[in-house]
Order: C-alpha cells, then structure tokens, then sequence
C-alpha cells in the first residue's frame, strides 16, 4: 500500500475517534456541573477538560475565563482549535475524501453525512443548545463508522490502517481522562483499595461523579458486572487500565494495536512492534496497587509519552513523515 494511502486511512479513523473522546469527557463535565458546586471547583472542572487535550495557551487567545459556554463552544465547534469537534470530523472527512477509491461506497457515504449534517445543524441553530443531544450524535456517528468499516470492508491493509489509527488514538484519549481526573483527587485511591474502606468516599456526589466517569466510556453496566460494588476511584482505575474485556481500556487498545500492527508488517517496524507489545505485556501482566503505589499521575504520564513514541514510529515506518 502506498504511505500515503495508509495516511490518510490512520488519520480519518483518528480524528473521527477523537472528535468521538471529545464528545464524551465534555458531556462528562456537563453531568458533573448539574451538581452542586462552588464556582471555582465548577471552573477548574473546565479548564481540566483543557488540560486533558493541552489547550490552555490556544484556549487563552480565544477566551480571558474558562466558562463552561467558553470552553464547551471552543472545544465543540471552534474552527480555529484543531482539536474541536468541528475540526475532527471536517479532517476525518477530508481523508475519506482523498482515499475514496479505497473505501466502500459506506464508508465514504458515512463521513460525507456526517460532516453535511453538522454544517445543517450549525446552519440552523446553535448545536449546544443541547449540548448532551449533540455529543450523543456525535457519538452515534462514530460508532456509526466503526460498524460500517467492520461490517463492509475487506479484511486487507486499508481496514487494518484504520483499526490501528482508531485505537492508538483511544488509548490516548482515556489515559488522558483518567490522569486528569485522578489527579485531581483530594486523597489516596492505594489507601481506599486497600482497606476497603468504601464508605469513607462515597458520599452523594461521589458517586455521581464516579458514575458520569464510566459513563463517559460506555463503562457503568461493565463496572456492575465485574465488580457488583460500590464504586470506587482504584476499581474504575483497574477497569481503565487492565481489564482486556472492558472495550476502551488501556490494555484492550494495546491488544488492538499490536494485533494490526503485526497484520501490516515491513522491514521497518520490528522494532516499533516490540515496543508497543511490550507496552502491552507490562498493561497485561499489571496490578492496580502496583500501579496506585508508584502513583497514577507518573504512571499515566510515561504511558502516555509512550504512546506518542509509538505514533511517530508508526508515521516513520508506515505513513507520511512528520514534519520537523
């Protein structure tokens, strides 16, 4: 397959994904700030939803005050941000657009629709006038995609590039929402996990906030089944992190990863391989409290370092080089 072929295919599934994350950890924060609370921890809730994608500084030309209609605008439908929503799903389409004799007509048509319904919306009103309505379409289209690819593309290099793009990018993306909101915990998940002690943290709002968490990634009625408990910070953690069967944890995106990575393999990427399978080892053979003791926040931050290694080896090996 031509480098570039293969670019635009890993890039339309990782711009399509992300507007997809995007969508979930600001419908998060919308959840969140139905709580009570004071209006300085309802603005750090905002500007951690900035953190998460590393935005302040571009967020800071645009706006003096992270309001929830400042960053839920910026975030959402701001041209000038290459992370908004609007920016993903114009790129996801304009990659479709560029390899549309490599895809099925499906695939193609889905892209098209979405980002056509988007400028409709917009056109005809303010899409965050309901913003929970228009993450969830978001959401829909997304997973709209995802089942078109599955379903309607032969199992060859094309469909590998896409899967390969779609979870290096998850991985990103819930490590990042984790690290945010772990770190922004007033006391230790190690010493919860430990003694067991649920009832110290899980007062009202504790456990709305827990709850939109796994809500954020289709993971409440998984956390039930695995756990049947109440839920705590360490167990959404191990949930996050190490269950293979939990579809956006870490661990099942590395599975992922490695697997199509193996299916589209040069005389380049050996070592690109070994690094990201043992990455995946460490996640597979893992423990939470090994995990919680060395602390989070560390542990998040390398992975995540890790992660972007194994993207600009995948563009070094596979796709069109980086620009220095």
């Amino acid at each position: 397959m031509l480098s570039r072929t293969a670019d635009h295919l890993y890039w339309m599934a990782r711009y399509i994904e992300r507007a997809e994350n995007t969508a979930r950890m600001l419908d998060v924060n919308v959840q969140n700030a139905l709580l009570p609370q004071d209006p300085d921890a309802a603005e750090k809730g905002w500007r951690a939803m900035l953190s998460i994608s590393e935005l302040q500084n571009n967020f800071r030309r645009h706006h003096d005050t992270a309001t929830a209609e400042n960053v839920l605008e910026f975030m959402s439908l701001n041209p000038d941000n290459p992370s908004s929503i609007y920016r993903c799903l114009q790129a996801a389409r304009e990659n479709a657009r560029a390899v549309r004799g490599t895809l099925t007509t499906e695939v193609w048509e889905t892209h098209n629709t979405t980002w056509l319904e988007l400028q409709k919306w917009i056109k005809e009103g303010n899409p965050l006038s309901n913003p929970s309505a228009f993450f969830e379409w978001v959401k829909h289209r997304s997973h709209l995609s995802r089942g078109v690819t599955q379903g309607t593309m032969l199992k060859d290099d094309s469909f590998h590039f896409i899967r390969l793009g779609t979870f290096l990018e998850r991985a990103d993306n819930t490590a990042r929402l984790l690290d945010v909101k772990f770190h922004s915990l007033p006391y230790n998940p190690l010493e919860q996990y430990r003694a067991h002690e649920h009832e110290h943290h899980t007062d009202h709002a504790d456990y709305y906030h827990w709850t939109a968490i796994l809500r954020s990634v289709s993971g409440f009625e998984i956390y039930r089944k695995v756990y049947r408990d109440v839920i705590t910070p360490a167990r959404v953690a191990e949930l996050l992190i190490l269950r293979a069967n939990m579809p956006r944890s870490l661990l099942a995106s590395l599975n992922e990863v490695c697997a199509m990575l193996e299916a589209v393999a040069n005389d380049y990427s050996e070592d690109t391989l070994r690094r990201a399978g043992r990455l995946r080892a460490e996640l597979q053979f893992g423990e939470i409290d090994d995990i919680l003791q060395t602390g989070l926040h560390p542990y998040l931050t390398h992975f995540l370092e890790r992660v972007s290694d194994l993207g600009n080896r995948i563009s070094h090996d596979f796709l069109v080089p980086l620009m220095d």
